[in-house]
């Protein structure tokens, strides 16, 4: 019902800065609470950010408080993931999704809709 597309990633210097985007098509009229996963090679894909419908609530993984915003335009269908200081930890493919549920949908079993991913690679 929900088609997702992420844009935006791409090779970035340490301490730089990159925004993806996640364009929705379908149903867009549903109130989906909208996220971000990120998995690195070897590793399993987790949590880094989500937001309400609303916008009104913004939840963040630890590790990248205070230098990742997420962020939403629903006029547009579109959510955006702002990422600062960039660390090459922070090397992964990076996915949006959707979960039609309030709250904060933390697991990847609560979100109905995946987008294809988007690479980003932090060099240093």
């Amino acid at each position: 019902q929900v088609q997702l597309v992420e844009s935006g990633g791409g090779l970035v210097q340490a301490g730089g800065s990159l925004r993806l985007s996640c364009a929705a098509s379908g149903r867009t009229s549903s109130r989906y609470t909208m996220g971000w996963f990120r998995q690195a090679p070897g590793k399993d894909r987790e949590f880094v950010a989500a937001i309400s419908w609303s916008g009104g609530y913004t939840y963040y993984a630890d590790s990248v408080k205070g230098r990742f915003t997420i962020s939403r335009d629903n006029a547009k269908s579109t959510v955006y993931l702002q990422m600062n200081s960039l660390k090459a930890e922070d090397t992964a493919v990076y996915y949006c999704a959707a979960a039609a549920k309030p709250g904060w949908p933390r697991s990847l079993s609560e979100y109905d809709y995946w987008g294809q991913g988007t690479q980003v690679t932090v060099s240093s």
